[in-house]
């Protein structure tokens, strides 16, 4: 069972970037499809970025598109979130999330195909 700890959340202005990373432990990394998710105040965990198991198969939400990288270190357990040209939407909690697809190339979008998850790092994007 892997864990997943979230990191590099903090106050960014508008037209700033962060990256984002999520360490994981306690499973075999590269078997593991990985995505990002955000959640805001009052508002439903909305998909964000997917990595599959094949470093170079993602998915975006149209939102992010053009702005966020998603990507992964297999050697360093890890899966970065590149953020750019924040906007201030882009401010909520955003979590790490793990799957066991079947599929080397499989995404998925839906929370409900994620097995595992962080407890999240906060992003604020101020105007």
């Amino acid at each position: 069972q892997v864990q997943l700890v979230e990191s590099g959340g903090r106050v960014v202005q508008a037209g700033g970037s962060l990256r984002l990373s999520c360490a994981a432990s306690g499973g075999t990394f590269r078997s593991y499809g990985m995505g990002w998710f955000r959640q805001a105040p009052g508002k439903e965990r909305e998909f964000v970025a997917a990595v599959a198991k094949s470093e170079s198969t993602t998915a975006y939400t149209d939102s992010v598109k053009g702005r966020f990288i998603i990507s992964r270190d297999n050697a360093k357990n890890v899966v970065y979130l590149e953020m750019n040209r924040l906007e201030p939407e882009d401010s909520a909690t955003y979590y790490c999330a793990a799957r066991r697809p079947f599929s080397f190339l499989e995404v998925a979008r839906s929370t409900n195909a994620y097995e595992f998850w962080g407890q999240g790092t906060q992003v604020t994007v101020s105007s």
